[in-house]
């Protein structure tokens, strides 16, 4: 071998499986962090790879341009990322808990104020699929940044907005922010964490929602009560800036391929979530007229004309129907979407009525919720890393039953008079709830996920997250008005527009109001009941194949020509 010529070994062999990684002479590193078939990677030689196996010789592993080595720890990259996924989850738990605050402030009605968090969501969800894509084709880690610096600057013109139409407006470009932003997070796992140990990894990143929902709340009641509503958003700018330090720094910059784009998939795919969901959101206020009905229809039949051209398409589809042939990715999709509806439809009700009828302030209110955030905390790496083992529907099933049931908990406790106590303890069973669906639901979704359509399947994944968590927040906002109708109907004219305070109702209407919000928190069972129904479907992991360690393997040079 000539000297200085480092040594390459086939990556790619054919019959026993494929690793998109090179593997270098050298530094001893990670080994490879690809498929279990690689030849390279076979048990009893050389240093312990990522896998969990040995690879037959010391290397260091390259992912795209960067190699993975102990400077480049997956760990550290996650870590960067939860930075920024935590805080675009923040941001939806802290406007729950200020929706009061920002109806008094603007002079807004129960539908106006709902649509600052709608407007968010649909501009969240529906560019998914695309942005995706946008992983893929330019690197994750780039378009990660450029979706935290619109995020940011998003947050700011939240917070310096004066009549609620400014904010909604604000609150559309902060969604698009944060759609740039998601897939990126689920696509660097999935592309640096091996299947069999991607666990405990989405047991992190599910586990952030749970550290969002108790600061986002905690901190937000904070600024709500003692700065006013518009510091929820601008105490994203510093952590935002912040995020983007850690990201630019931490994580490595991955393989990329050359995608083409779906611009007219795109559009149907954006036009149908908009028809959908401002049918469904406006429907009260419009007395389900019949161009509402129209509307919806019309979302509808988009959307499947939207699904219909990309079984069709035979070049680059925006939606790669062929990964719905997994049958736990399908059905991890159906789970996640149901886990986005209630967790959204579960929030609206409740702060409601411990604001409005039980007279907490904002930061009281999310104490109340703080065991639900600390339980998914502890609770989601724990059952991430136990579900690499278990079988898939174990933990996710047994999650979304315990979430229904402390739903109709929190249903029975909305009276004027229910211990304050025992609503905070069905909060914490609602954690544990939580720590048992989002870790294994994404490990599930991406145990079978071909690494080079890592960042379309996280699309694809978020982007049924978010839909159920748009159609949850629509369905629960005209409940509400409905509900609101039905028990006092002086105060449910004009879209449930509240004559003074809403958070300081007289005594004379708790009770109805409160069988209001009653009646409108069970929603979120029937979204739960689906999820169940979707977990207990699932099929065993398969058992991993050990390969045979070859005879002998041929040396290459690295000359750039392969």
């Amino acid at each position: 071998m000539d000297a200085g010529v480092a040594p390459r070994f086939p990556s790619r062999a054919p019959g026993v499986g494929s690793c998109d990684a090179d593997h270098i002479d050298g530094e001893v590193g990670r080994g490879c962090i690809r498929s279990p078939g690689c030849r390279i990677c076979i048990r009893g030689k050389g240093p312990k790879s990522a896998r969990g196996r040995r690879c037959a010789f010391p290397r260091v592993v390259v992912v795209g341009k960067e190699a993975v080595t102990p400077a480049r720890n997956p760990w550290h990259a996650l870590g960067a990322l939860t930075v920024g996924f935590a805080l675009i989850l923040l941001e939806m738990s802290v406007v729950a808990v200020a929706n009061p605050a920002i109806m008094e402030g603007l002079d807004a009605s129960i539908s106006q104020v709902i649509w600052v968090t709608s407007a968010y969501l649909l501009t969240y969800a529906a560019p998914l699929l695309f942005t995706g894509r946008l992983g893929d084709r330019f690197g994750p880690k780039n378009v990660y940044l450029v979706g935290l610096v619109v995020f940011t600057l998003a947050s700011l013109w939240c917070g310096l907005a004066g009549s609620i139409n400014m904010l909604i407006a604000a609150r559309t470009v902060q969604g698009l922010g944060a759609a740039l932003m998601t897939p990126q997070t689920m696509a660097v796992i999935t592309k640096t964490f091996p299947a069999e140990k991607r666990g405990a990894a989405m047991g992190v990143w599910g586990g952030s929602a749970g550290v969002s929902l108790l600061l986002g709340p905690v901190v937000g009641g904070l600024l709500v009560d003692s700065a006013g509503w518009e510091w929820i958003f601008l105490i994203n700018v510093p952590i935002g800036v912040i995020a983007f330090a850690l990201a630019w720094k931490l994580v490595p910059t991955l393989e990329t391929k050359n995608h083409k784009f779906d611009l007219f998939g795109i559009l149907l795919s954006c036009a149908g979530m908009f028809l959908l969901v401002f049918g469904l959101q406006e429907g009260n206020n419009r007395d389900w007229s019949t161009g509402i009905w129209l509307t919806i229809f019309a979302g509808l039949a988009v959307l499947a004309l939207f699904v219909t051209m990309q079984a069709r398409t035979t070049d680059e589809p925006l939606l790669l129907l062929s990964l719905f042939r997994d049958r736990n990715f399908a059905l991890a999709n159906i789970g996640i979407a149901a886990m986005g509806g209630a967790v959204t439809a579960m929030t609206v009700p409740s702060y409601f009525y411990l604001q409005g009828v039980r007279g907490l302030s904002s930061m009281e209110s999310a104490l109340i919720f703080a065991p639900l955030a600390v339980l998914t905390g502890v609770f989601s790496p724990i059952v991430g890393k136990l579900s690499d083992k278990a079988h898939p529907r174990t933990f996710t099933t047994l999650g979304f039953v315990l979430f229904a049931v402390s739903i109709v908990g929190f249903s029975l406790q909305m009276t004027p008079d229910s211990p304050l106590w025992l609503f905070s303890t069905t909060a914490a069973l609602t954690g544990i709830a939580n720590g048992m669906i989002w870790g294994p639901l994404g490990a599930i979704a991406t145990r079978n996920l071909p690494v080079q359509h890592s960042g379309s399947g996280s699309g694809i994944y978020n982007t049924n997250r978010q839909i159920g968590a748009v159609l949850g927040s629509a369905a629960v906002g005209a409940l509400f008005v409905n509900r609101i109708q039905a028990h006092l109907p002086r105060m449910g004219q004009g879209g449930g527009r509240f004559e003074g305070s809403p958070s300081a109702l007289p005594e004379i209407v708790h009770e109805p109001y409160s069988t209001a919000l009653s009646e409108t928190g069970l929603l979120p069972v029937a979204f739960l009941v689906l999820g169940a129904l979707a977990c207990s479907l699932f099929l065993r992991f398969p058992t991993p194949v050990t390969q045979e360690e070859p005879k002998e393997l041929t040396l290459q040079k690295v000359d750039g020509t392969g």
